[in-house]
């Protein structure tokens, strides 16, 4: 008995829940009572002593005898073992089974109707209205530098001048020779008249005459060509050039850049090319400025779709009166497409994106109280359809009403009939237009 006693308050000690306690307690009771009736009614030690087995045991030797007995009992000891360990596993089991699934912790939503303004976004290139690296075509000194970096400039203005004193005296040599062969033409012309000389002669001449002044023309548009001008009116970049400076034919020597209006360059993909036209209005944003929305209107769309992207490049002109939007930046576009509709809306972190289709779960309130004497409020998997998505927030077409309670994070470790504790002090985002966190 010391031994079953002793067995009992381990049990007892392992199973801390008071409601496996009490029933041990019972079961304990019983098979005592039914022990203490069992003895009683049996005597088993006087009766085992009429049996064979005991005659048997007494007509072995001292030692054969006493290994029997040993034996015996390594045997009841490891029956008793088994006997326990199954019966722990057994309460074990039912202990969990009887407690049911943990509780887990999620933050929530109500889903709601919100309005949103169907549009298209895409991300572009900012390209200069005209824009152009210049050079002069030939080679030469510095002479001198008219503009300043970053000055504004009139189409046909100078902007650099090399030195051109020997091509400039070149020409008027040029231009003498012309003069000559013109005068001596005019005068074969008037021999031609009275037929002193012959035709020959005279065409001689008049090709002289031609073949001069193209000399003259070609001297003059390389003495152009020293002289730079800006072809378009516009913004001049970051200005290097010294007089005295050696430059070479093709060296780039400046930057003009017109920048208002302004182009940007984006693409689409080809299910949007039913929703785009030239002329619609497009609202463009940057990095540089932020809250600031630029408008603009689409001016082209290219006629072929890219075989490698499948998507539309498209082209838009922006007013840039401030000159604030530079050539080269990165932009953030929308193209709004008809009026503003109606959508139940969450959280993208509350749907659960699967092969077989899109999942959230709600929340149900159950008739079990809990601890708290509250509701004991679970968790149930509905598929939902979704649809467009804005910033943080996705439209859901099908699957909820509104105002349900929704499950926005901690749902991986859910199932059906989980019970939840909501705590909402920190919650996903969930803004249309979300903006980079800066430190």
């Amino acid at each position: 008995m010391k031994i079953v006693d002793a067995i009992k308050n381990t049990v007892l000690k392992l199973l801390r829940s008071w409601r496996v306690r009490e029933k041990l307690c019972i079961l304990w009771n019983k098979i005592k009572h039914l022990y203490v009736r069992l003895a009683q009614k049996i005597r088993p030690y006087q009766r085992f002593k009429n049996t064979r087995m005991y005659a048997k045991l007494m007509s072995m030797t001292q030692m054969r005898r006493r290994m029997t007995l040993m034996l015996v009992g390594v045997f009841l000891l490891l029956g008793l073992i088994f006997a326990f360990n199954q019966a722990k596993t057994m309460l074990i089991k039912h202990f969990i089974s009887s407690a049911g699934l943990p509780p887990a912790y999620v933050s929530t939503t109500i889903i709601k109707l919100e309005e949103w303004q169907p549009k298209l976004s895409s991300v572009g290139n900012i390209r200069a209205y005209r824009g152009v690296e210049l050079s002069t075509g030939v080679e030469g000194l510095v002479q001198l530098v008219t503009v300043k970096s970053g000055m504004d400039v009139k189409q046909g203005s100078l902007l650099i001048k090399l030195v051109d004193a020997a091509e400039v005296a070149q020409l008027h040599a040029l231009k003498a020779q012309a003069e000559l062969a013109q005068v001596i033409n005019e005068r074969d012309k008037q021999q031609l008249a009275i037929q002193a000389i012959s035709k020959n002669v005279f065409d001689t001449s008049a090709t002289d005459a031609k073949s001069k002044r193209a000399l003259v023309e070609q001297q003059e548009a390389l003495i152009v060509k020293k002289n730079l001008k800006a072809p378009f009116s516009g913004r001049v970049g970051i200005v290097t050039l010294n007089p005295g400076q050696y430059v070479g034919a093709s060296e780039k020597l400046l930057t003009l850049q017109t920048i208002d209006p302004i182009f940007v360059d984006f693409s689409m993909p080809q299910s949007a090319a039913g929703s785009i036209e030239v002329g619609q209005t497009i609202e463009l944003s940057t990095d540089a400025y932020k809250g600031a929305v630029f408008a603009g209107k689409i001016t082209a769309i290219s006629p072929r779709v890219d075989l490698n992207t499948r998507n539309i490049q498209i082209e838009a002109l922006l007013a840039n009166p401030d000159k604030k939007i530079l050539p080269g930046m990165f932009a953030n576009l929308n193209i709004n497409l008809g009026e503003k509709v109606k959508f139940l809306t969450l959280p993208l972190t509350a749907v659960t994106y699967n092969p077989y289709g899109s999942t959230v779960f709600i929340t149900k309130k159950t008739d079990r109280i809990g601890k708290d004497g509250q509701a004991v409020i679970e968790a149930q998997q509905v598929f939902v359809t979704t649809g467009s998505t804005r910033g943080d927030q996705v439209a859901i077409v099908k699957g909820l009403d509104e105002g349900a309670t929704v499950v926005t994070s901690g749902q991986l470790k859910l199932k059906n009939g989980t019970p939840l504790i909501i705590n909402n002090k920190v919650s996903p985002a969930n803004s249309p237009n979300p903006k980079p966190q800066e430190n």
